[in-house]
């Protein structure tokens, strides 16, 4: 596994990652912790917009759609 860290914002569509940590703060924090991202989450990115913002993530079955600025934020390790 790769230990190094990165911000969710960079995944392309295709790809799948891990999440290490969470940086938002507040109300976004709270939202994305009850849409079930947390630490340890496997994510994948199933779909980007024309201009790559936002995209499109698989979470637990669901997908979620992400703007980059919020995205950046949730520190992920590649698998």
């Amino acid at each position: 596994m790769n230990s190094e860290t990165t911000g969710l914002d960079i995944l392309e569509t295709g790809q799948e990652c891990r999440v290490v940590s969470l940086e938002n703060k507040g109300a976004l924090r709270r939202r994305l912790r009850d849409m079930g991202i947390i630490e340890g989450t496997k994510i994948k990115c199933c779909l980007e917009s024309a201009f790559s913002d936002p995209k499109a993530y698989k979470v637990r079955g669901t997908v979620i759609a992400l703007r980059n600025a919020d995205a950046k934020d949730i520190k992920v390790e590649m698998i």
